[in-house]
Parts: C-alpha cells; structure tokens; sequence
C-alpha cells in the first residue's frame, strides 16, 4: 500500500526570516503506520507537490489555521480525480467539521495505536468519514521515533546553515492560556515520554540542534529535572518553550545543552525582567513571544513595551497580533462580545488583525505591529541577532567537543 502524504504551504509572515523548519506532524503520523506502507512525502513550503504521483491514498496533514484552506484546495482537486483523501493534523482537528467537507475522512486526535484500523477500514472499503479520538489519548509508551527519513533534509536551511529537527517528550499541558488551543487538543493533564524513549530517539537524529517542541518543559520539576540529566550526556544543543523559573532546574538545562528559550513577555515587570535575566546568568538566550492587541494593551503601552524589550537585551523577539484561533479561550471571549471580523482562515496568519481591539482601532494595532518589528530590530536586523545566536551554540558545542562544522551537503550524505 503506498501514501502520498502531503504538507500544504501557507502565507509567510513579511517581517520574519524566511525559513522552513522541518515538520513535526508529517514524521510523527508516518512513525504510526505499519510497516509494510510506503510513503511519498511533500512539504509544499519547500517543494512543488507532483499531484499526479499514484497512490492508493492521500494523506494531508495541516498544522495552522491559515495552511488548512490550501489544503482544502489540494483535497478538492484530487478528489474530482477520483483520489481518497484523509485530513490529520491540529489545524483539521480545529477545524473539523468544515474540513470533512474537504474529505473523504478526518482523523481527530493522537494517531498511535490506531492507523491500522484506520488502513484496514480503508482496504476494506468501509472508510468512515471521521475517526474521533481527541478524548482519548494513546499509552505514552506507544510513541516511537518520527520517521525523519521521510524528509528531504537538504530544504531545510537557512543560508546553508541547517535547520534544528524537532523532537517532543511529553503532550498535554496543565496550563490553560487564553490564546492557546492545547488544552482542546492534548487536553490538560501533562503526559511524558518514557525518558528512555525520549534519548534513544535523540540520540538517533543525526543534528546536533534540535527544538523540543513540548507546549511547556515547565510542568512537573522532578520530570524536567530528569530529562536534563537524561539528555547531558547526548551533547545536543536545544531550543524549547519555558523552562522553570529555578536555579536547580536552570543549571542542568544548562548542563543538558540549552541553546536558548522561547519566553512568553506579557508585561513590563520586574519579574519578567529577572526571569530574562536569569536564563541569561546560566548562558540560556531568549526569543521573547510578544503578542500584540490585547485588551490592556494601547498605543502608549506598546511603545513602553518595545523600550523594555530593548532595555532587558532579548537575543531575539517574535511579535504578533492576537488572533482569535478556533477553540480557544480568547475566541470564546471575543465571539461572544461579537468583536471578530471573518473567518477567512488565510488571513489567521497572526500578523493581521481579524478583531476589533478594546483601546485602539484595528488600523492603529496594525501600525503598531508594524512598528513594534522596525523599532526593535533598528539597530541590528533579525538576520543578524540569529547569527549571533549561532555562534554562541557553535560556542558551546566547541567547549563541549560537539561541534561538526559540517555543512548542509555533508548533512545529507
């Protein structure tokens, strides 16, 4: 049996880098079919997709809400040719019931354990129209190691440089932030890997840069504390979302390879400004998240938060506008004070404004959007804080013995 798995593209943001990390999704659903499968692979971002490769089954896996139209597109086209299509992925979970209108099935939820069902079905012509297992979450142990040699790694580059693979060690999350989806999805009881399964898959991803992709490391002390003293040894280099605000924990992150952290900056306080402070004391960079246009936010503020921004010295900042995905708790809010303009999901991109704002108009929220990335990286461009970030982990890699100075085409022989 042969799967053409698909990954549409979506609309770039204009103020970001251009560059395509490898996808998590794909490699983890190709890690839950039987063996005997063969996969064809398409990243669209990357690489034109050959509609007209034969397959007995496409496969589309969305992971955005503004990727999920393209791949509606694609699906429509290759059913009029007669093709069976099948949605995956958190965009087609978000979106469920709109994207089985776009599909001859829809998977909902966590797929280990449950494909062969699935394929079975399928070869026995009794495909149903959705399998709805998001309340229902897989034994942990179940989760092998993403099938990376489904990627074209040589694609996935930044100027020559390769880019991290990405890697997870636990799903769910117990926190219940107002612009996330997770706890639809992962639901809110944090759930780890086997620690053994978690190094034996790291150690087997020939990079030495990964992104623990996990919502937040955050989440239990002991289980963080164990998977930094499980991952020193393997000599990676890291990028993750929070990490516990804790010396001990801190200091074996540090030990474990923490390259840097992406760090949620909602305010201008003093305890934002220790915490920044304090990865920095154990050599941890920061990417500060900065989300634009919530209810307390104005003009004024903004500006108040770029200066801090720039006054606590992040290595880097992503900004963007608040954007109402399905699902989560700020939609619910907004939809309710009847404050959301469409749903046209192209434009869910989180660099444009799809709401009205409580203290400034829409085009005003744009402006500062727009203001907030010049301003920040006036004095030294995005290009340029990455590299700096680079040569700090090739830094660390040259203490540590773990630098291959290898370049993209050794990467990929």
């Amino acid at each position: 049996m042969k799967i053409l798995l698909i990954y549409p593209c979506w609309p770039k943001l204009k103020n970001q880098p251009v560059f395509n990390l490898p996808p998590m999704g794909p490699v983890t659903f190709a890690a839950t079919l039987p063996s005997d499968v063969e996969i064809s692979f398409y990243d669209e971002n990357v690489e034109p997709v050959n509609l007209e490769e034969a397959s007995d089954l496409v496969a589309i896996s969305c992971m955005l809400t503004c990727q999920i139209p393209r791949g509606y597109e694609i699906a429509d086209l290759l059913r009029k040719r007669g093709r069976t299509v099948i949605f995956g992925g958190i965009a087609a979970m978000l979106h469920a019931e709109e994207t089985a209108l776009h599909a001859d099935s829809v998977f909902l939820g966590e797929a280990e354990g449950r494909m062969g069902t699935v394929l079975d079905d399928f070869k026995n012509g009794c495909l149903k129209k959705t399998y709805n297992f998001l309340d229902d979450f897989p034994d942990m142990s179940l989760i092998g190691p993403a099938r990376r040699d489904i990627l074209k790694h040589s694609l996935y580059n930044y100027r020559g440089v390769q880019m991290v693979d990405l890697v997870h060690a636990s799903r769910g999350c117990r926190f219940n932030c107002f612009p996330c989806c997770t706890p639809y999805l992962g639901g809110r009881k944090f759930r780890p890997r086997p620690l053994d399964k978690v190094a034996e898959e790291i150690a087997g991803i020939d990079n030495n840069r990964l992104f623990l992709v996990d919502n937040s490391l955050a989440q239990d002390d002991q289980w963080e504390k164990d998977l930094f003293r499980t991952l020193a040894p393997l000599k990676k280099k890291w990028i993750s979302h929070p990490i516990k605000n804790d010396d001990e924990i801190l200091k074996l992150a540090a030990e474990a390879g923490c390259w840097y952290v992406y760090q949620a900056v909602f305010d201008t306080s003093d305890y934002i400004r220790e915490r920044i402070k304090k990865y920095k004391s154990y050599g941890i960079g920061v990417e500060g998240t900065i989300i634009l246009g919530t209810d307390d936010q104005d003009e004024d503020s903004i500006r108040r938060l770029i200066d801090f921004l720039l006054e606590i010295e992040l290595d880097l900042a992503e900004f963007t506008v608040l954007t109402p995905f399905p699902h989560t708790p700020i939609r619910e809010k907004l939809e309710t004070e009847g404050r959301i303009f469409h749903n046209d999901w192209v434009r869910y991109t989180a660099g444009e404004v799809v709401f009205r704002p409580a203290l400034m108009s829409p085009d005003k929220l744009t402006e500062m959007y727009e203001y907030a990335w010049a301003e920040f990286y006036r004095d030294m461009s995005k290009e340029m804080k990455m590299a700096k970030l680079y040569l700090d982990v090739i830094k660390k890699e040259k203490a540590d013995g773990s630098y291959r100075g290898r370049t993209v085409e050794q990467t990929n022989r």
